[in-house]
């Protein structure tokens, strides 16, 4: 998506069909552009209608349906939450309408990074101990164990590991030992034991819980050189000595994994996570189609792209589905959009009651106008694979991963599918980190990257700003991937996030 260019000094129309520009900054009451008059001041990033629009007639943006105006709508107003309300209405999903060959960059000059070959063959980014849990009464031990490692200097002598970290959740007893829930708190922890980005763990339990580490472990599919060790605290005797032998245990795995080495390999190995959180009006016009190039570049370089976050693409699954490879890939997005559907009514609430208050003050109005916007970080090739939550991505290129639109539950998801690598979008500013995988940050306005620029890795603000395009910035971005999977630190490592943020999905009830 190219940003068109701006309308005087108000804002841009992003297409000529569309009846709404989007303020570039903060405008005030009476300003004009010709007969264009604000009839009220409008904050940056929200939007100003530039004809009538009558009480249930279509707001457009993007030349897409983002909702339908509520009241009396004349040029110069604000549009907003006062005067515009989603509404469900047939969208055209033109099954593999806009499939097309991918132009995959001839081999011999396909991009490379420093990555870590592991004895499967899957490529690591990093190379983590982890410490897993199967249920959350082991969860205080597992932190106890991890923080024997985190003071400085105490793996000095292991400078190939890049730390020791406790993963804990909230989940794995007062559950049934069967159904989605319980299968997806599995399939979540096995896809984090048997990441690449994790050289060895230990898997913790207390020993009574419904999610038994041996059922766990008896489905595992480990590289060999993987390093494993499982025990519970019942069976060792209590807290402190199960501390004693996690510590042991762990010591007796760093020297190994240590001997590791990053070796050249072609970008094609790499697994990109797609999220984006605490968003605003220039996500989609920013750092979203930004990332959106850089994950086409990736594709064309033989590597594979996973978006997530199902409630966010609602509105704007008809452009996905047609970019499916075949039906069954549109199909199966579509019902999981529609298990969506029921599962929010049968929980009291809509798929409107995402945007979140946040994102409703950076400008967004309507779950139709986010999802269009966020929908752009999936950049423009082919749609090849549909996965359930944290299950496994083998496809090559872009592919979609049904997450909830919340961030830390959606990354961790994508996580254990096997991304290597997360790129993450703000606009209202999130911070996020998700071991074992660096997770960088991408600004979507120069504002909001000057205020936190100690969280922040990259601002695509300069796209609005004027001083890049959208191209310019996936092109920097895709090298900064690159140098991150080579073991550059971002800035959400350095701060240390990655630990808090393992967040498991909580399907069915809590008995």
């Amino acid at each position: 998506m190219s940003v068109a260019p701006p309308l005087d000094r108000l804002g841009v129309q992003l297409n000529a069909a569309d009846n709404v520009l989007v303020a570039t900054r903060d405008l005030r009451a009476g300003e004009a552009n010709g007969s264009l008059v604000l009839r009220a001041s409008v904050p940056r990033g929200h939007k100003v209608a530039l004809a009538p629009i009558a009480p249930g007639e279509p707001v457009r943006k993007y030349n897409q349906i983002i909702g339908f105006a509520t009241a009396p709508i004349e040029p110069g107003d604000h549009v907003h939450t006062h005067n515009l309300g989603f509404q469900a209405f047939e969208r055209e999903y033109a099954f593999g309408a806009d499939v097309a060959p991918t132009r995959f960059v001839p081999e011999d000059e396909r991009a490379t990074f420093q990555g870590i070959v592991r004895g499967n063959g899957r490529v690591a980014t990093r190379n983590y101990i982890g410490i897993l849990t199967s249920v959350n009464c082991s969860a205080t031990a597992a932190k106890l164990i991890a923080d024997q490692f985190r003071s400085p200097g105490v793996l000095d002598e292991f400078p190939n590991v890049d730390g020791v970290v406790a993963l804990t959740h909230q989940a794995g007893c007062g559950m049934a030992d069967s159904g989605e829930g319980f299968d997806v708190l599995r399939r979540t922890l096995t896809g984090y034991a048997e990441h690449p980005n994790f050289a060895g763990f230990l898997m913790l339990g207390l020993g009574c819980e419904v999610n038994q580490i041996s059922g766990m472990s008896d489905a595992w599919d480990l590289d060999d050189s993987t390093l494993v060790s499982t025990m519970t605290i019942q069976e060792q005797g209590g807290t402190a000595a199960t501390v004693r032998a996690g510590v042991a245990a762990i010591g007796e795995m760093l020297p190994v994994a240590d001997r590791v080495r990053r070796t050249t390999v072609p970008a094609g190995e790499l697994v990109l996570g797609l999220n984006c959180g605490g968003s605003d009006a220039y996500s989609g016009l920013t750092a979203n189609p930004a990332l959106g190039a850089a994950v086409d570049l990736l594709v064309r370089h033989g590597g594979t792209a996973v978006l997530g976050e199902t409630p966010e693409v609602y509105g704007a699954e008809h452009l996905l589905t047609r970019r499916a490879v075949s039906r069954e890939v549109g199909d199966r997005l579509l019902e999981r959009i529609r298990w969506w559907e029921n599962y929010t009514a049968d929980n009291g609430g809509s798929m409107d009651n995402n945007p979140s208050p946040g994102n409703k003050a950076g400008g967004l109005t309507t779950i139709l106008e986010k999802s269009l916007g966020a929908v752009a970080k999936g950049g423009t090739t082919n749609l090849t694979a549909v996965y359930r939550y944290a299950e496994r991505v083998t496809a090559k290129g872009f592919t979609f991963m049904d997450t909830p639109g919340y961030d830390p539950v959606s990354v961790t998801g994508i996580v254990a599918g096997g991304a290597t690598v997360m790129c993450f979008t703000t606009g209202r500013g999130s911070v996020l980190g998700c071991k074992p995988t660096p997770s960088l940050k991408l600004a979507t306005n120069t504002e909001m990257y000057r205020r936190m620029s100690g969280d922040m890795d990259l601002n695509c603000g300069v796209i609005m700003d004027g001083e890049a395009s959208v191209q310019d910035m996936g092109e920097q971005l895709f090298g900064l991937i690159l140098e991150t999977a080579s073991g550059r630190k971002t800035v959400s490592e350095e701060l240390g996030f990655g630990q808090e943020e393992f967040v498991p999905w909580q399907l069915g009830a809590v008995m």
